[in-house]
Parts: C-alpha cells; sequence; structure tokens
C-alpha cells in the first residue's frame, strides 16, 4: 500500500511547487531614448520583459525612490497660521493666548497641564479686533522645532474681570494650519483643525470649555464667574514627514511596453523603476535606475 501511495504524493508536491514557482524576473530593463530632456517634454521609459507589477519612482519631491522608509528630517521650517473672531461685545485681544509646549506629557488633566513648560507666543500672532476671519499671518515656529521634541500648542481663554454681557466678547478660531516646509519649499500639512486632535481643558468654571468641532473652536462666556478655559492639541513631531511614494504603473492583468512622464523642473532625477512577480507563497523584485537630466 505504501509503495502505491508514496509516488502519488511525490506527485502532488512536485505539482505544488511547480504552481509556487515564479517566472525570472531578471530580464526586466528600462530604457529612453536620451539622458537629457527639457522641462514640459514627455519622457518615454520603454520596458524589456513582463514583470507582474511595475512601480514608479520619478525622483520628483514627494516621490523619491530613496525616501520611501524615511519618516523625518532635521531642518524643516514649520508654519502655523490660523484665523479668529473676537464676537460679541468689546474685543479683547488680553484675553487669548497662543502657547506652546515642548515638554507636555500628553495627559490633559490639571497637574499634567500645569506642570508643562508654556511659551507665550500671542505676540507673533495678529488676533480679531472684531473683523472676521482675521488671519495671524504665517508665524514661524522654528525656533522651537530646532529643539528636535514634539511640540503641543494651547489656545488659552482667560478672563480677569467679570463682564456683562453687553461688553464681554467670545473667540472663534476658524481655522488652524501646520505644515512643514523642507529645504526644496515642499510642504506637508501636519493638522488642520479637523486633525489637530483637540482636547478642552478649564481650570476654572468648567461649564464654560471650549466648543470644539470639526470645522471651529469656539470659547464659552460666563457672566457669573471668571475663565481660565483651554484647548490643546496632540502632540507633533515637527520634523516628521510622509514617507515618499510611488506610482503603480502596471499590475498583473496588464501588458505595459511603455510609460511616459513629463517634469516640471529642471534638475537631475534618479528615476528607479521596481518590478515584482508575486504570489501568495513567493515574492521576487529588482530595481532598475535611469538618470534624467531635465534642462
Amino acid at each position: 500500500m505504501i509503495k502505491i501511495i508514496a509516488p502519488f504524493l511525490l506527485l502532488i508536491l512536485f505539482s505544488c511547487q511547480k504552481r509556487y514557482e515564479l517566472s525570472s524576473i531578471e530580464d526586466f530593463n528600462v530604457h529612453t531614448d536620451a539622458n537629457s530632456y527639457s522641462v514640459g517634454d514627455t519622457v518615454r521609459f520603454f520596458f524589456d520583459g513582463n514583470p507582474d507589477n511595475i512601480v514608479f519612482w520619478s525622483g520628483e519631491d514627494g516621490h523619491v525612490y530613496d525616501y520611501r522608509s524615511r519618516t523625518a528630517v532635521e531642518g524643516n521650517s514649520i508654519v502655523l497660521n490660523f484665523k479668529t473672531f473676537s464676537q460679541f461685545g468689546e474685543p479683547d485681544v488680553e484675553s487669548l493666548k497662543l502657547l506652546i509646549s515642548t515638554d507636555f506629557a500628553g495627559i490633559y488633566d490639571s497637574a499634567h497641564v500645569a506642570d508643562a513648560t508654556w511659551t507665550d507666543i500671542t505676540d507673533r500672532a495678529i488676533l480679531s479686533t472684531g473683523q472676521d476671519q482675521t488671519s495671524s499671518g504665517d508665524i514661524n515656529l522654528n525656533d522651537f522645532a530646532s529643539l528636535n521634541k514634539d511640540m503641543v500648542l494651547a489656545f488659552r481663554y482667560k478672563t480677569e474681570v467679570i463682564k456683562p454681557a453687553t461688553t464681554q466678547n467670545r473667540w472663534v478660531i476658524r481655522t488652524f494650519d501646520l505644515k512643514s516646509i523642507n529645504a526644496q519649499a515642499a510642504e506637508s500639512i501636519l493638522a488642520s483643525m479637523s486633525t489637530a486632535g483637540w482636547k478642552a481643558f478649564s481650570f476654572l468654571e468648567p461649564a464654560t470649555a471650549w466648543s470644539i468641532t470639526p470645522q471651529q473652536l469656539i470659547s464659552a462666556r460666563s457672566f457669573t464667574s471668571l475663565d481660565d478655559d483651554w484647548v490643546i492639541t496632540k502632540s507633533f513631531n515637527p520634523n516628521a514627514v510622509a514617507p515618499d511614494k510611488g506610482q503603480s504603473v502596471k499590475n498583473i492583468s496588464q501588458k505595459v511596453d511603455a510609460f511616459t512622464n513629463v517634469f516640471s523642473k529642471p534638475g537631475t532625477y534618479k528615476v528607479v523603476f521596481v518590478a515584482t512577480n508575486a504570489n501568495v507563497k513567493k515574492q521576487q523584485s529588482i530595481v532598475r535606475e535611469i538618470i534624467i537630466n531635465i534642462q
């Protein structure tokens, strides 16, 4: 019985091995008609071989193969811009403060907020004196980014005297845009109004904490007690960047012989194509590079 079954099992094993064998990928190559082109030219890349998948990295900002795993880079400029509205009553620019901390522990309670070191940077911003959509201007935070520490930002609404409804203002933060700008002037969004991860906290009169929506922040007013209300962002790595991405130009269901790209800026680009053959058991990849000069 064993002598009859053994050859059959060997045949099944051999068939499974054949099923999961990958076609050779070594024959995949890329070439162009020239090495130099002008800005705006259509650069055509010709393919030899037929791999299952091809991913294209142009070498342009955001599409550099060598940066595919990069998540942080030092030396970026960090810029904040927000818009305010001092609504109702009499404008009181002294009641709103913009604060920043690089040692906040991330625990939103009175002890940890008080324990953090907060730097008042309100004087870097333009605040509303009654006009809606007042832009703060671009606020440079490079001096904090250079510390290479995570940072949090906060708005603090603090009243010094109790005012009647006819004179006490409230603050509306209409927009919030925190961005990182690298040495090539490419921008990455670190946070917007809807993604800043706001948390409201109050030292005085909890009933008048900040109202948080994806569209705006609104301070609440109390006509019977003093306020000291904070709204704080999540923590940001000022040097964080999104990994660069490649562009898929072929999948297993396609036959592609060539691919085109138009470069919009002069420079020398290391163009990379990554070809892959894969199945549920195995995967093989090969990298082909071409240097393209754009004048």
